[in-house]
C-alpha cells in the first residue's frame, strides 16, 4: 500500500498533488495491486474554508481510487497559530475534518507524535538516532512550547473518544512503541483503533520477549504488519527490491520463528507466534481495517 504524506522537511513529500498523481499512476499500472492512501496539507488550518476544502479534495481522491487518509505528526509537533501555540490533534480546526471522515467511513492512517527520543538529547544508542540526526526539524528536545508526547497522545485519544465510529490505524505502533502495555490500554478503550508495526519492530525487540508475545497473541485482531519502505524516482529498482525483501524476511523471522534475529547489531530471539496470529497480522487485519486494499482481480 502506497501511503502519501505531507512532510515539509522531507524532499519529495512537501506537497500533495505530485504524490497523489504518482499514486494514481502506480495503482493503475499495478492493476490495483498497489492501492493508495491520500493525504492533505494541514498548513492552511487557519483559513475559514479549511475543513470543507480539505474534505472536497479528499472526496476527489476517493473518487480517483484512494482508500484512506493519512494524518501526520505535524499536528502537535509543527503547526502553530498566530500566537505561537502548537495545535494538537483535537484542535477545533480539525474537528470537522475528523467528523467528515467518520461519516464517510474512511480509514484514517494517523501518525501522531513520535518515539520518546524526539524529546530527549540525541543518543547514538537509540534506534531513532539516525533519523533525528538527519531530520532535526522533528527532534524537539529543548524546543520551547512544544507539547509533551503524553499531551499529544492524550489529544489523539480525545479525537477517538469524540468519534467512536472512526476507523483509525495508529501508525508506528500508535507512537506508543516503547511499551506494549500503553498500546493495550488504548485498544481496550477504543474499538475503532488499531496499530501497525511500520518502522517500529525494532522497538518491540527492546521489550521483554514474553511480554511482547503475549500482547500480540491477545490483540492479534488489532495489529497490522507494515514497513516504512521508501522508494523515490531516480533510485535503483533492484537495490530497492533487495532492501525491501531483506527487511520483510528479517521481520518475518522475528514474528514467526524462535530463531535468533539481528536488529541493528543486536541479536534477539524470535517470537514464534502461532500461525493463526501471523495470518491476522500479515494479511487478514489489513483486509478488515483498510477496505479496498485488494484492488486486483482473482488470478491477476
Amino acid at each position: 500500500m502506497n501511503v502519501c504524506v505531507v512532510d515539509r522537511y522531507d524532499k519529495g513529500y512537501e506537497t500533495v498533488a505530485p504524490q497523489h498523481e504518482m499514486a494514481r499512476r502506480l495503482a493503475k499500472a499495478s492493476g490495483g495491486r498497489l492501492p493508495w492512501i491520500a493525504t492533505f496539507d494541514d498548513s492552511g488550518f487557519a483559513k475559514p474554508d479549511f475543513a470543507p476544502r480539505t474534505l472536497a479534495g479528499l472526496d476527489r481522491a476517493f473518487a480517483e481510487g484512494a482508500i484512506g487518509v493519512k494524518v501526520y505528526k505535524s499536528l502537535g509537533m509543527e503547526l502553530r497559530d498566530a500566537t505561537g501555540r502548537y495545535l494538537l490533534p483535537d484542535d477545533a480546526a480539525f474537528e470537522s475534518v475528523f467528523a467528515g471522515l467518520e461519516a464517510r467511513g474512511t480509514t484514517v492512517y494517523g501518525h501522531i507524535a513520535e518515539p520518546i527520543a524526539a524529546w530527549l538529547p540525541l543518543d547514538p544508542k537509540n534506534p531513532d538516532y539516525d533519523y533525528y540526526k538527519s531530520y532535526p526539524a522533528w527532534h524537539v528536545h529543548g524546543r520551547a512550547g512544544v507539547p509533551t508526547k503524553e499531551e499529544i497522545l492524550a489529544a489523539r485519544d480525545r479525537v477517538l473518544e469524540r468519534h467512536p465510529k472512526l476507523r483509525f490505524v495508529g501508525c508506528h505502533l500508535g507512537s506508543m512503541e516503547e511499551d506494549v502495555d500503553a498500546i493495550a490500554r488504548r485498544l481496550d478503550r477504543y474499538p475503532g483503533f488499531v496499530v501497525d508495526t511500520a518502522a517500529r519492530v525494532v522497538h518491540l525487540t527492546l521489550q521483554p520477549r514474553e511480554k511482547v508475545r503475549a500482547f500480540l497473541v491477545r490483540y492479534a485482531d488489532r495489529v497490522l504488519y507494515g514497513t516504512d519502505f521508501v522508494f523515490m524516482p531516480g533510485q535503483d529498482p533492484a537495490e530497492g527490491a533487495k532492501r525491501l525483501e531483506a527487511e520483510y524476511a528479517r521481520d518475518w523471522r522475528y514474528f514467526s520463528s524462535s530463531e535468533t534475529v539481528e536488529f541493528e547489531g543486536r541479536m534477539v530471539q524470535g517470537l514464534a507466534l502461532p500461525a493463526p496470529v501471523l495470518q491476522k497480522i500479515f494479511r487478514e487485519n489489513a483486509l478488515r481495517w483498510v477496505p479496498g486494499i485488494t484492488g486486483s482481480k482473482p488470478g491477476k
